[in-house]
């Protein structure tokens, strides 16, 4: 029985140091990109959607309106989401700097209100190119240059950009960016080789023409979750290599980790919930075969507590999982500037094999709490 067992842990791990092998490649596939710096032709619209934001809105606000990307040709279009709190206020208060303030007053209950805003925004925009960001986030000065730079250059229909967590206040959010550190780079390193997977809307843009060209969210509009990958699925399905990866410091958004693991679990379990849209075969498999393996490790190290032999096959999937991750992460925190990051990695590296084998049994299939509202 351990023979067997030890066999399909090897199969398993091969399979993962495979995919870690292919994320590598396509991290360093890559290349510098070309970004326009200046002369820009592109209207953009730039939309949000808030909900209760009332505690950081305004440092948005203030950090898209200092961009030094054209103003004749940047539109700003916050989405208010029923706040309870002062959001829509805050934005009112900016209108005579050019932001829009549009409010939802949906009469029907909804799974997908971010979806609704984000659409009613394209709906109203006058812009080419629409830029997606969330709330609390915030940008250096050239992030719209970036953008728009890397767009004019090279014409990509759909641009994933980067996004990574600071100002972290303890152990527990430093940990959160390692992790995400992590997620950013799966995302990249699957447009590296020319195939999609995951990015994140905080930082997203997409012509306007081809949202509406892969139909917007329709298909994808029962979920709370998804504006941002599953959107990518559809497009990468109808435009395939053409959605590029901006790795480009200028261009990178910045936000907040999750100050306890209640609110971190509810993220991590509203993201896992978009997995049960997946169409592409190779992504499924892919996500099937990272989460068996985590299962495996887990399995092994229970099973140790009655066979020690276990316990060997749990050390030798746990070290190799160790070295190819590392070797993965490094260059994405490089790109950072977080390399003391991974000084964290070996605290990181056991929790992530729970944290995942957990994702898999309760992320598809269970209700979660988001902006105050219990969706699934």
């Amino acid at each position: 029985m351990i023979a067997i067992y030890s066999v399909i842990c090897a199969l398993l791990t091969g399979g993962y140091l495979l995919l870690l092998l292919y994320l590598i490649k396509g991290w360093f596939n890559l290349k510098r990109p070309i970004v326009k710096t200046g002369d820009f032709k592109t209207k953009i619209t730039v939309m949000i959607a808030a909900r209760n934001e009332e505690e950081r809105i305004h440092l948005t606000i203030e950090d898209i309106l200092a961009q030094d990307y054209p103003k004749e040709l940047t539109e700003i279009i916050i989405v208010d989401d029923h706040s309870t709190d002062n959001t829509a206020k805050i934005i009112a208060g900016y209108a005579n700097r050019g932001v829009k303030l549009l409010q939802l007053n949906e009469a029907e209950p909804l799974n997908s209100y971010k979806k609704k805003a984000i659409a009613k925004a394209i709906g109203m925009s006058t812009g080419e190119l629409m830029v997606a960001t969330d709330a609390d986030c915030r940008m250096g000065p050239k992030w719209l240059s970036s953008v728009v730079g890397y767009y004019e250059a090279g014409q990509p229909v759909m641009i994933s950009s980067p996004v990574i967590f600071f100002e972290e206040k303890s152990l527990f959010e430093r940990l959160q960016t390692l992790e995400f550190s992590f997620l950013i780079g799966v995302g990249a390193s699957f447009i590296g080789n020319k195939r999609a997977w995951t990015c994140n809307g905080a930082n997203l843009a997409y012509r306007k023409d081809i949202f509406y060209e892969v139909g917007g969210f329709t298909g994808i509009d029962e979920l709370a979750s998804g504006d941002d990958e599953l959107l990518l699925q559809k497009v990468t399905e109808h435009f395939p290599g053409k959605i590029g990866f901006l790795n480009y410091k200028d261009a990178v958004v910045y936000t907040h980790a999750k100050s306890n693991l209640k609110s971190f679990l509810q993220q991590r379990r509203r993201w896992a919930s978009k997995s049960t849209k997946y169409k592409d075969k190779k992504v499924i498999a892919f996500a099937v075969m990272i989460w068996l393996f985590n299962m495996s490790m887990l399995i092994s190290l229970l099973l140790s507590f009655f066979n020690q032999a276990f316990f060997q096959v749990f050390i030798t999937q746990f070290v190799l999982k160790c070295f190819i991750e590392v070797v993965y992460l490094y260059p994405i925190c490089s790109f950072f500037n977080r390399t003391r990051l991974l000084r964290l990695y070996l605290v990181v590296a056991p929790l992530h094999v729970i944290y995942m084998a957990y994702l898999g049994l309760m992320g598809p299939s269970r209700k979660y709490q988001w902006k105050g509202r219990l969706v699934k």
